[in-house]
């Protein structure tokens, strides 16, 4: 089923049918079996077709006081793009080792007023001349630590401050309006197919101008491994999402403009939209 954050209250869509909930972000998501609880609490509400227009003129991203957290070098074609980046700095050597490390790289990425939903502008930064999306699986953990749902994320990153020095990365990844998530939150009972695919498209004048597409079983990391990892020293009172990394890498010579429409796709879960502002 998905669940559906809008600026009056929370959509539930569950079998074709849409049901309104009127209760905090933060208490209704925050529960380790998710799941049945959802499936136990549409079961005492009544159908109401109204609420699917809501999330056509009222949606909101995904989040409340959950922080964002991303993982970086999780798929291969993203630690040679790092590497790529970063070789006239020295820094290079540092995302392969990374990769075959058994610690992951993990970094804090953004809370609910750096981050924007679908069909809202993300930005790119002043200071950078090249930036690019990424598109991102992205976990909803409990505060337990429980993987309890799945959403999108766009990562936007700033290649040339990250390239210049890798100390930069909290520079190149964390401002205002630097993360999206969306368009729901999905929650199943059932792991994803290892055949779930991401695909990204970037619009220009309406106009394709990258598009591909990647399946999740490229992630090298397993996401109890990536959940051990956040939750070994830090609590969540409230939740977390975690971004698990892309494996989709514009050309070198790709830089967002002013006006791009990003497209983020993953089956199951739907369409992450942004506009560059």
């Amino acid at each position: 089923m998905k669940v559906y954050k809008t600026k009056t209250c929370i959509v539930i869509e569950s079998e074709s049918s849409y049901y309104q909930v009127f209760e905090q972000w933060d208490k209704l998501i925050n529960k380790d079996d998710l799941f049945g609880h959802l499936t136990h609490l549409t079961k005492t509400l009544e159908t109401n077709p109204k609420a699917k227009s809501l999330i056509e003129t009222e949606l909101m991203a995904p989040i409340g006081s959950q922080e964002i957290w991303a993982s970086g070098v999780t798929y291969y074609k993203s630690r040679e793009a790092r590497m790529d980046e970063s070789k006239d700095s020295g820094g290079g050597d540092f995302y392969d080792r990374v990769y075959n490390a058994e610690r992951p790289e993990l970094f804090m990425k953004a809370v609910a007023h750096r981050t924007v939903g679908s069909g809202e502008k993300v930005k790119i930064r002043k200071d950078s001349k090249w930036n690019v999306p990424e598109p991102e699986l992205t976990l909803m953990i409990s505060s337990h630590g429980k993987l309890i749902g799945y959403t999108i994320g766009n990562d936007m990153s700033s290649r040339d401050i990250e390239g210049e020095n890798p100390l930069y990365l909290p520079q190149a990844k964390c401002y205002d309006q630097s993360a999206a998530v969306g368009p729901c939150l999905y929650v199943t009972d059932e792991q994803l197919s290892p055949n779930t695919l991401i695909k990204l498209e970037i619009l220009r004048n309406n106009q394709s101008v990258f598009s591909d597409t990647i399946a999740i079983d490229q992630i090298k990391r397993k996401f109890e491994q990536l959940i051990h990892y956040l939750y070994l020293e830090m609590s969540f009172p409230y939740g977390c999402l975690l971004m698990t990394g892309t494996g989709i890498v514009p050309p070198n010579d790709f830089t967002l403009d002013h006006g791009d429409e990003v497209r983020i796709s993953i089956d199951h879960i739907g369409t992450l939209v942004n506009f560059i502002a």
